[in-house]
């Protein structure tokens, strides 16, 4: 019988193997790889959101000093388009029309960062001084640049032969048993609010290197991303080859967020311009590249209802939400929207609901899935409105939130968009939250405040979010001659720390010190396919697989030690890297063993679970602030998190997910905001505008969990990369106005609320 490890297997908090590489500067990220002759690309964007226009002499710019080429729009007519594939259909069975994005515009732009030509050269600056000699004359035309607006009368079109801003429409629910509800309730509550824009700004900026290998007459693609097989379909694609026609390969990523998922038009450029001239091209954004070109997150103006009965039970509730999609359909641009609207019910049981989404066309930056994508949206709608509703009844905000929670006893539960949530304990967590937060003494800290002049608040919000859905993340692992392991997957790390989670599936399987398991990841040239990184599925799908990999490798270990030890595969137990008979000291260690292996599959193991149905991790979060009524700035003073992620596989790694999430989802609750002017051009396109958190804009954060096993996953794994942003925002959001209301009767403040903002709020309060 073989023995647990646990200081590496599944449950222990085993530190990232990865952090010393960083820490000592080691890391290999795409823009630290120099291939001999590199050269280097530089795009020429547009400086107007919209805007026909021609391009004149180009030959200015071709005779600069170190320039090798310039691409336009008319040079590359033999590329396909960018294209999303991720359209829903509309309430009548249609798929509305895409508007895919064009490697290089061609005869019109329509946001600010539109590209427009692309210029290489001996270097990046030369490059961008040649771009600046190309002749374009840009004809521009009025904008659409706000959400709110976009379907006014009047409000310029983004594409006039649409003859509407329009993008798709969708509905989920029961329109006439909602009706009946609200016709019936006693009480009606109606919120409207904006869920402001974001930016995701990860530390890496996206770059890209092109290559044409004459050898094996082949694309190689190296780019940070967050999993290179769907860009190898997509950019297959684009050039109309083969898959195998086209190697991609990611080495360090410094953040994904969901942005680093997407094929982005430098991607194309760089290989289209490495074959013409035959030396590898590379293309680094800079910051502000970033800010005008990478698809940006959130963007939806709400207005949302709930209908209750006397006692605050919730009867139905309606949505109408505006998601602003950008110029272009971006690669996952239309499923966002669908996806959040899924989970419009949350943690509550709600029996009847009436949601419909329009997507706008705006001369905007494209607009795709940020972390959550969707959910975090979903969940401050919900959490929203349920503090107001518990504002209008006069019921304390934990109070109708428990009279509301799907029960234990009602799992598994369907709710009226079709989800199936399978596990979960909503009031448990919450009461512990409670507790922990010291809830109940809230008064006197309030009071305190007072005392020194500063206003304070409370707020919490319960969450639930889908992720992990269903499919599979195959893993293959193999015993190397010295004795080590090779696991291959096809997610892709972006800072999670997958070499070391993934180390510990195979180290329980194997009981082999994770040190001596290597975890390899992006090239499409060492695994056929892979399903890439998002949507918190890389553990709850690909640990699974990696588990069942190593117990395979295990099994195939012992029956070969047991030949070599001549003894039955049943009497060997694996441990510290050898293969041993129960009881004796007769072993053969790992590279004994793959040296003895008579057939080369048999050092291989395989392992794929497919998963059916998405996990529902859930949690409660509860924000404490002080705000001082002379300036307006917030200060989060506690913040608690009780979190049901099922089964734990690192607690010092969850801890780091969920640390981050929050941080992030508070980010966009006070301080970060992407604005476009009426123009269309993007005044925070930097950091002196665009306000990121910061490490002293935080307390410390308690950090537990209450944890149900799913029964969705083989393992019991929820899933945890998004829950931080997903609970956060509107824990954030309520305890600032909670303190708002409490001090100046101010129901309703709109994200970021920022000093500014609130300071604004409160002279108008106090000067009624």
């Amino acid at each position: 019988m073989t023995v647990v490890t646990p200081k590496f297997g599944m449950g222990a908090s085993v530190l990232r193997r990865e952090d010393l590489a960083f820490l000592k500067g080691l890391g290999r990220y795409t823009d630290d790889i120099q291939p001999a002759g590199l050269l280097h690309g530089y795009v020429l964007r547009s400086p107007v959101a919209k805007a026909s226009f021609t391009v004149g002499s180009t030959e200015a710019a071709k005779a600069a000093p170190g320039v090798h080429l310039v691409l336009t729009g008319a040079d590359i007519a033999h590329l396909g388009k960018l294209k999303s594939g991720v359209m829903q259909r509309q309430p009548d069975g249609t798929k509305a029309p895409t508007r895919d994005i064009p490697v290089l515009c061609r005869d019109r732009v329509n946001y600010v960062g539109d590209a427009v030509a692309f210029v290489v050269a001996d270097s990046r600056a030369l490059a961008q001084d040649a771009a600046e000699l190309i002749e374009v004359d840009y004809d521009g035309e009025e904008a659409a640049s706000r959400t709110a607006t976009a379907l006014d009368e009047g409000t310029p079109l983004v594409w006039p032969e649409l003859g509407s801003n329009r993008a798709f429409s969708y509905h989920i629910g029961d329109k006439a048993k909602t009706a009946a509800a609200f016709a019936g309730a006693a009480h009606v509550t109606r919120i409207e609010f904006i869920n402001n824009r974001l930016v995701c700004n990860y530390m890496e900026p996206r770059s890209a290197i092109g290559e044409w290998n004459t050898q094996e007459n082949r694309f190689v693609l190296t780019t940070g991303s967050q999993g290179v097989h769907s860009m190898q379909y997509i950019l297959a694609d684009v050039f109309k080859i083969k898959k195998n026609q086209l190697r991609v390969v990611t080495p360090d990523v410094g953040g994904g967020f969901g942005p680093k998922s997407f094929v982005y038009r430098e991607h194309p450029l760089v290989l289209e311009a490495a074959k013409r001239l035959g030396r590898p091209v590379k293309w680094a954004g800079d910051r502000t590249e970033h800010f005008l070109t990478d698809a940006q997150g959130r963007d939806n103006v709400v207005t949302a209802e709930m209908a209750m009965d006397k006692d605050g039970r919730f009867l139905g509730m309606k949505v109408d939400l505006l998601a602003n999609i950008g110029a272009y359909i971006s690669q996952y641009g239309p499923f966002i929207p669908y996806v959040g609207v899924t989970m419009s019910t949350g943690v509550y049981d709600i029996q009847a609901l009436d949601v419909s989404v329009t997507g706008l066309y705006t001369n905007t930056c494209p607009v795709d899935a940020y972390r959550g994508a969707g959910r975090p949206e979903a969940a401050f709608l919900l959490e929203k409105l349920v503090d107001a509703c518990a504002h209008d009844l006069s019921l304390p905000v934990e109070e109708i939130r428990r009279r509301n929670f799907v029960k234990p006893e009602q799992f598994p539960y369907r709710t009226q968009t079709g989800r199936l949530y399978d596990t979960g304990e909503f009031e448990r967590h919450m009461n512990r939250a409670i507790e922990e937060a010291e809830w109940q003494a809230f008064p006197e800290r309030l009071a305190q405040s007072t005392a020194e002049g500063k206003i304070r608040g409370i707020g919490m919000a319960t969450y639930i979010e889908a992720c992990a859905f269903p499919g599979s993340e195959p893993a293959f692992v193999e015993l190397n001659g010295d004795g080590t392991v090779t696991l291959k997957i096809g997610t892709q790390t972006n800072g999670q720390g997958h070499a070391t989670a993934y180390a510990q599936f195979l180290s329980e399987k194997l009981h082999l010190d994770i040190d001596k398991i290597q975890v390899r990841q992006g090239d499409t040239d060492e695994l056929k396919a892979g399903g890439g990184t998002g949507g918190s599925r890389s553990i709850p799908l690909g640990g699974v697989s990696a588990s069942r990999a190593g117990e395979d490798l295990a099994n195939k270990i012992k029956r070969i030690a047991a030949d070599e030890l001549e003894a039955s595969a049943g009497d060997i137990e694996l441990s510290n890297g050898v293969a041993r008979i129960v009881g004796t000291d007769r072993a053969i260690d790992f590279s004994s063993i793959a040296k003895a292996a008579k057939n080369p599959d048999d050092l291989k193991g395989f392992g794929e679970f497919v998963q059916d149905e998405c996990t529902y991790p859930n949690g409660t979060h509860i924000c404490e602030v002080e705000i001082d009524p002379d300036t307006g700035k917030t200060e989060i003073v506690r913040y608690t998190i009780v979190d049901d992620f099922g089964v734990t596989v690192n607690p010092i790694l969850l801890a780091g997910q969920v640390h981050g999430g929050v941080v992030q989802g508070i980010g966009q609750a006070l301080t970060e905001n992407t604005v476009y002017d009426e123009d269309g051009q993007l005044l925070t396109a930097s950091f002196m505008d665009y306000a990121m958190p910061r490490a002293d804009d935080f307390p410390f954060f308690h950090f537990e969990t209450r944890n149900v096993p799913s029964t969705t996953n083989a393992l019991g794994i929820k899933g945890a990369g998004e829950a931080g942003t997903i609970g956060a925002t509107p824990a954030a959001l309520n305890a600032v106005t909670d303190a708002l209301y409490r001090a100046y009767g101010i129901k309703h403040i709109d994200m970021p609320a920022t000093p500014a903002r609130i300071w604004a709020a409160i002279q108008e309060a106090t000067a009624k």
